[in-house]
C-alpha cells in the first residue's frame, strides 16, 4: 500500500485558513486538513475533497482552527480504471481509490489510514472526480474507526511525551518566552487526563511567573515615567501603565506603595483624574478577589448537623478539592486566552514540505 511521508517545514501561505483560533480550540484534539499541491485532482474537485475532509473532522469533534498545525488529515487519490462511455453526451467513468491518512507532520509519522473505493461519472474528468467525492460519507463506519485510531495514537503521543513537553515549556520560561510556553502546554487535550493535569499544574506556575515578570517591567516603566514628569500629566501616564498590571501579580504591595508615593506628591486639586484611574484599578483587584472567593465557596456544604469530626474533615477536603478545581479552571481559562492570542499572532497558514508517495 502506498504510504504518505510528511514533514512540517516552514510557515507560509500554503493551505487556506479555516476558522479563527478560539478559546475552545485548546484542550481538544484538532486535525488540520491538508492536500498537497501536486495531488492528481482538478482544482474544483480538490476544493470538494477539502470540504469533505473538513466535514469528516468536524462531524467527529476534531475540526477547528489551526491552533496546532502538527496533526493533519490528508488524502492520496489513485485512479484504478478510467473508461470513456459513448454518448451523446460522451461520459467519463472512473473507479477511484482514495486513501485517507491521519499523521504527525512534524515527525513523519502516520497514525492511521483507510482506503475508500469510489466511482464517479461525469462529462469530463473534473466532474467525474466531483461525483466520486460526493459519495464520501463522513459518518461512514470505516471513516469513524479510522479517526478513532488516529485519535488514540495522538493520545498515546501525549502520554509518552508529556514530560518532554513540560520540560520544553520550562526551557522556554527560562528564555522568558512565557506566551509560547503557555501555548505549548495549552495544546494538550483534556482527554489525555494524566498529561493534561500535569500541564495544568505547570501552567499555573508559568502563568504566575508571567504576570509577576510583567508587573516588574510595568512598575519600572511607570516609575521612570513618573520620575520624568512629577505632575498630573506624568501621574496619569504612570497610572495608565499601572492599570494594565494583572491584579493577581505578586508585586501588588510594591504597586500600592508606589501609588501612595504619587498620591502624596500631588496637590489636592490635581488628584481627581489620578484617583479615578486608581479607583478603577482597585476595582479590578476587588473583582479578581471576588472571583477567587466565589471559587472557594462553590459547592459549600452546611455541616452544622454533622455528628463527628471525620465527617467534617471529609467535607473540608471536598470543599478544598472543589476550590482547587475552580481555581484551576480560572487559571486554565486565563492561560488559554494567552495561548489564543499567541496562536493568532502566528502565520495563518502552514506549508507541509517534502511530501511524497511511495
Amino acid at each position: 500500500m502506498k504510504k504518505i511521508f510528511l514533514f512540517l517545514c516552514i510557515f507560509t501561505a500554503a493551505i487556506g485558513s479555516r476558522a479563527q483560533v478560539k478559546l475552545d480550540d485548546f484542550g481538544r484534539i484538532i486535525l488540520n486538513t491538508y492536500l498537497p499541491d501536486n495531488i492528481a485532482v482538478p482544482a474544483e474537485a480538490k476544493k470538494l475533497l477539502t470540504t469533505k475532509l473538513n466535514q469528516i473532522t468536524s462531524n467527529n469533534g476534531m475540526g477547528g482552527s489551526q491552533a496546532n498545525p502538527r496533526f493533519i488529515i490528508t488524502a492520496n487519490v489513485n485512479v484504478g480504471t478510467k473508461d470513456i462511455v459513448a454518448g451523446p453526451p460522451q461520459m467519463i467513468a472512473q473507479n477511484i481509490d482514495i486513501t485517507l491518512f491521519v499523521g504527525d507532520a512534524l515527525t513523519n509519522t502516520i497514525f492511521s489510514n483507510v482506503t475508500l473505493s469510489l466511482k464517479g461519472v461525469g462529462t469530463n474528468e473534473n466532474k467525474a472526480f466531483i461525483e466520486a467525492f460526493k459519495t464520501i460519507n463522513p459518518k461512514n463506519k470505516e471513516v469513524v474507526a479510522f479517526l478513532e485510531e488516529g485519535k488514540k495514537k495522538i493520545i498515546d503521543y501525549y502520554a509518552t511525551q508529556c514530560d518532554f513537553i513540560i520540560k520544553d515549556a520550562q526551557t522556554l520560561v527560562k528564555q522568558e518566552k512565557y506566551d509560547e510556553a503557555i501555548y505549548q502546554l495549552a495544546l494538550v487535550p483534556e482527554v489525555c487526563q494524566d498529561c493534561y493535569f500535569k500541564c495544568l499544574d505547570t501552567l499555573a506556575h508559568i502563568y504566575q511567573q508571567k504576570i509577576d515578570a510583567d508587573c516588574k517591567i510595568k512598575l519600572d516603566e511607570a516609575k521612570v515615567t513618573w520620575t520624568a514628569a512629577q505632575n498630573p500629566a506624568g501621574a496619569e501616564k504612570a497610572g495608565d501603565i499601572l492599570s494594565t498590571i494583572n491584579p493577581m501579580a505578586s508585586c501588588q504591595n510594591e504597586v500600592s506603595a508606589f501609588i501612595k508615593t504619587i498620591d502624596d506628591k500631588l496637590k489636592a486639586d490635581e488628584k481627581a483624574r489620578w484617583q479615578f484611574k486608581m479607583k478603577q484599578y482597585a476595582d479590578k483587584i476587588v473583582a479578581q478577589k471576588e472571583q477567587v472567593r466565589i471559587a472557594e465557596e462553590k459547592d459549600e456544604r452546611d455541616d452544622t448537623y454533622r455528628e463527628n469530626q471525620s465527617q467534617r474533615d471529609a467535607i473540608s477536603q471536598e470543599k478544598q478539592s472543589s476550590r482547587n478545581f475552580e481555581l484551576d479552571k480560572i487559571n486554565s481559562n486565563n492561560s488559554r486566552e494567552i495561548a489564543v492570542e499567541y496562536a493568532k499572532n502566528q502565520p495563518k497558514t502552514v506549508t507541509y514540505n517534502n511530501i511524497f508517495w511511495r
